[in-house]
């Protein structure tokens, strides 16, 4: 493949991703996320007639310019384009996958377990369980490694990149360091091994997922209920009872809080059951009028692109 070719395939597969189930900027995730935007609109646009203020028409309320078109906005535009050309040129010559892993635990169970006769589920329990335990062990590991980017110094040295963000849009999910987003291609193919290889050890090698359009039926549910909210401006709550189960937008945005009190909170992507076990969970209801950031004392150091990269490697050799 020429170099042409390879910014071509690449850039075509970026464009696909309004069309991909699996992708946060699937079109449905877009139309939904206006969707439930449209009630926190009227309700601010209620709050602002009683306190006289003007208020915007619902599209300036979804696109203000001061953020699509801030600084750090325009970093998460190239780091969209850029870290997908990085992934396709480096990742396949050092990334392990899924498959060897899950026969590893498979070979590793059937060695302590002794050679197992097939659970005889029917194909439905069997669906339901192996769906459930994917979203479970994906959401799992997602919130582990998301903890000890936080909580190891070096690993928080990249993991920064991602919270240097001043404002937030959905391309926001994107602003991360290369060496992020290997760890965390290395942890979905950790995690779906270990499923894969639990489940073909116990009920075969007919595994099937339940899927809505080819996505997890749980991780659609996610997404279509307002996960690009989660990196945006408008504040959606779940209220109190559900985000004691699952994390809401306005949650997330309290993680990328400014304020030292909302540092390492709400890790969780999906389940909020996680940071209640570490004591990392805050609700919605326990925070109000947020700024995004690393902290007043942060010296803006992820101002380019270029910097978004070495500025880590930068600060480990420093310590």
């Amino acid at each position: 493949m020429n170099i042409i070719d390879f910014f071509t395939s690449n850039l075509m597969e970026l464009a696909s991703y309004i069309n991909d189930a699996n992708k946060r900027l699937y079109w449905v995730y877009l139309v939904s996320s206006i969707a439930l935007a449209l009630p926190v609109y009227y309700i601010q646009k209620k709050r602002a007639k009683v306190d006289n203020e003007n208020t915007n028409s619902f599209l300036s309320f979804l696109f203000p310019k001061k953020i699509y078109f801030a600084e750090s906005a325009r970093i998460d535009y190239q780091l969209f384009v850029v870290n997908k050309l990085l992934k396709a040129a480096l990742f396949p010559l050092i990334l392990f996958t899924m498959a060897p892993i899950a026969l590893s635990v498979s070979n590793g169970l059937e060695q302590l377990l002794g050679q197992q006769a097939f659970i005889t589920w029917s194909s439905t329990q069997i669906i339901i369980v192996f769906t459930v335990l994917l979203f479970l062990f994906d959401d799992f590991s997602r919130f582990l490694l998301h903890y000890l980017m936080h909580k190891v110094p070096w690993l928080w040295e990249f993991h920064k990149v991602h919270h240097s963000a001043t404002v937030l849009t959905p391309f926001t999910i994107y602003r991360s360091h290369p060496l992020e987003n290997y760890l965390y291609a290395c942890r979905m193919a950790l995690s779906q091994g270990a499923v894969v290889g639990i489940c073909y050890y116990y009920f075969g090698p007919t595994l099937k997922m339940a899927d809505i359009l080819g996505a997890n039926v749980f991780i659609f549910l996610f997404n279509f209920f307002g996960s690009n909210l989660r990196h945006s401006h408008i504040w959606l709550s779940f209220g109190n009872r559900i985000e004691n189960w699952v994390i809401s937008p306005a949650q997330h945005q309290i993680h990328h809080s400014d304020n030292p009190k909302h540092f390492d909170r709400n890790l969780g992507t999906a389940l909020a059951i996680w940071d209640r076990l570490f004591r990392t969970h805050i609700k919605a209801s326990e925070a109000t009028n947020i700024t995004f950031g690393i902290g007043k004392s942060y010296k803006p150091e992820h101002t380019s692109l270029l910097k978004v990269y070495y500025k880590p490697f930068m600060a480990l050799f420093k310590k």
